[in-house]
């Protein structure tokens, strides 16, 4: 029996893929996580088989927890889940560790598959996001500006695009407001921007955030 923690900020969400899972007799739901926050807890205290893990969660969101699961047990074994098909969120998570990349637009029965075959040792990505990692791939494409931001800057980043203040994000981060700040700037200096709507628009077009989730941050 596969055990699987499923995270996700949607109580809908979480009760319908845990009714489709629990269908199949080889996956056991043990538990839900509504933050990345909790879900770093509960897979260090369950030690799941497998975490479906949401990217845009309040709080540190799905790819500081992964990033934090994987940095305490590098074993463990995640397939993210997510509405977000644009190249940048797969090369980060499956740099970090991640060891599955599926769409929620994915039907139950890839689902499974990834779930297994992860389980197994093995690497699930969706056909359509795996082709389009292997076309960035191909000479004469220009490089994504994104892609030059390092781990912590495009975490910074993500977090600027959902509104959280210097304040709020050293919090999450733990590092010092004046750390952040720095980071804001070089994110405006390698990314040519001018503020930080600059900053949002860029995020909103490299499919970072959805439009209706771009909030301007406060001032810290």
């Amino acid at each position: 029996m596969i055990k699987v923690l499923i995270t996700d900020d949607h109580a809908l969400v979480r009760n319908g893929i845990s009714r489709l899972l629990e269908d199949s007799q080889q996956i056991k739901i043990i538990a839900e996580a509504e933050s990345g926050e909790t879900s770093i807890r509960l897979a260090q205290e369950l030690n799941p088989d497998v975490i479906l893990m949401d990217v845009n969660m309040p709080g540190i969101g799905g790819v500081e927890a992964s990033r934090r699961i994987l940095q305490r047990n590098p074993r463990q074994k995640i397939i993210i889940l997510t509405i977000h098909t644009e190249q940048t969120f797969p090369k980060r998570l499956l740099e970090i560790g991640a060891k599955g990349y599926l769409t929620k637009e994915c039907d139950i029965e890839e689902m499974i598959t990834a779930i297994k075959q992860v389980n197994k040792g093995g690497t699930y990505i969706e056909p359509r996001i795996a082709q389009q990692l292997a076309l960035s791939l191909l000479p004469g494409n220009s490089e994504n500006p994104v892609d030059r931001l390092s781990r912590r800057e495009f975490q910074v980043m993500l977090m600027i695009s959902h509104g959280l203040s210097n304040i709020e994000i050293s919090e999450k981060l733990c590092l010092s407001p004046k750390t952040v700040s720095t980071y804001r700037s070089r994110l405006l200096e390698k990314l040519d921007a001018h503020n930080e709507v600059d900053l949002i628009r860029i995020a909103v077009e490299q499919g970072m955030v959805e439009f209706t989730q771009a909030i301007p941050a406060s001032v810290s």
